[in-house]
């Protein structure tokens, strides 16, 4: 299956998109694996979507979408694959949908996890991560240390990332609302979307992406 996986900030699309790709046996292809393959390999895409990023601008979208074609050319996603993070807005969209159309292949489902917006900012605001080791997350409500402020695990101070604020979390969920979620909408009118709950333990959401993309596949 081709998929795109879309959802705010916080809705788990990181650790759903993990474990559907592992089911589904196709490649997770996120932005952020992008960026970081070509830059590590000094690509000719990862030195110029360097370049920008040390100037401090945005990466252009011609960068990444060609990024994103290059991975999508892989052996390992000649039978699929799952986008996490592209598209980011309709223009990549429409990018997408060309490149593909090129190849002679095409989406499957548009896969949209959906949680209440102050859910996320719940999710989000209450991490807290060791200073010693950024891998022992904790969360004031969902995942309490036994003791405040302190790791289970090390003993190190657990801290609140500046990027993790309330208030940072609802300026991301604008730029979400004004540049992706259009996306929703794009692809809805190309009768692919499948919504889903993103509410409930891990498994549960896993279960349920996986029964709507069966149905979606055409699966009983």
């Amino acid at each position: 299956m081709r998929i795109v996986l879309v959802g705010p900030p916080g809705a788990g699309k990181g650790t759903q998109a993990t474990r559907l790709a592992e089911t589904l046996r196709v490649p997770h292809i996120s932005t952020g694996d992008l960026f970081r393959a070509n830059i590590s390999k000094q690509t000719d895409l990862g030195k110029l979507a360097k370049s920008y990023m040390d100037a401090g601008n945005l990466v252009p979208d011609e960068v990444t979408i060609a990024m994103a074609k290059d991975r999508m050319e892989q052996p390992d996603a000649g039978n699929g694959f799952l986008l996490d993070g592209f598209p980011r807005n309709v223009s990549q969209a429409e990018a997408l949908d060309e490149l593909l159309t090129t190849e002679g292949i095409k989406l499957d489902a548009v896969l949209d996890l959906e949680a209440p917006e102050d859910e996320v900012v719940k999710r989000i605001a209450g991490r807290r991560i060791c200073r010693n080791d950024s891998a022992h997350v904790f969360h004031v409500t969902y995942k309490k240390p036994t003791a405040d402020g302190v790791c289970d695990v090390c003993g190190g101070e657990l801290y609140q990332r500046d990027d993790d604020s309330e208030e940072t979390v609802r300026k991301r969920l604008e730029v979400y609302h004004t540049q992706t979620e259009p996306i929703i909408d794009y692809y809805k009118a190309q009768g692919l979307v499948v919504t889903i709950s993103a509410m409930g333990a891990v498994d549960e959401v896993t279960s349920r992406a996986l029964e709507a993309l069966k149905r979606e596949d055409g699966e009983p």
